[in-house]
């Protein structure tokens, strides 16, 4: 669904809050909106490049990320610079607020990683998660995120990721 008359995205902050605080605010281009999914573009917004020993984000990647009012995550599809799909990057967050030109998303620290190909998939950060101290102050919001974050590595395992962003 395009978002405007003139078939030009619209621009937005994306705001990944994390334990309260700002983590990092990037500009994005707002692809879609149904009402309950919201789909951004956005180039690396990290300084230089993140590696995690099995996939770099680096500079020229462009990630297009999809984020759920109703769900608690979000799956970030990334490429290079070519167009290359280097994988799923799913982040468990609370449900995604999108108003005045800004889409909050609070990090919930549970992570899931899912390689092009399907056949790497890595539940990451359960140990900041179980830190975090969100069970005992939020023991719903930290079921919930369990749960999100088993729900997202059944369909990976399943081949399914892709099919949440059709």
């Amino acid at each position: 669904m395009s978002v405007n008359s003139a078939d030009r995205p619209a621009r937005l902050d994306v705001v990944l809050v994390k334990a309260g605080r700002t983590k990092i605010t990037y500009p994005a281009e707002l692809l879609a909106d149904d009402g309950t999914r919201v789909t951004v573009r956005a180039p690396w917004a990290g300084a230089g490049v993140r590696d995690f020993g099995f996939v770099r984000f680096e500079p020229g990647d462009v990630f297009t990320e999809h984020y759920w009012r109703d769900r608690w995550y979000a799956v970030k599809e990334v490429r290079t610079a070519a167009g290359t799909l280097k994988g799923h990057y799913c982040d468990v967050t609370r449900p995604a607020e999108l108003s005045a030109g800004r889409l909050v998303v609070e990090d919930l620290d549970l992570d899931l990683w899912v390689s092009a190909d399907g056949t790497d998939v890595r539940r990451l950060d359960e140990d900041e998660f179980a830190a975090s101290g969100l069970v005992a102050a939020d023991p719903g919001a930290a079921a919930a995120a369990t749960s999100a974050l088993d729900e997202l590595d059944a369909l990976a395992r399943e081949g399914g990721i892709a099919t949440l962003l059709t």
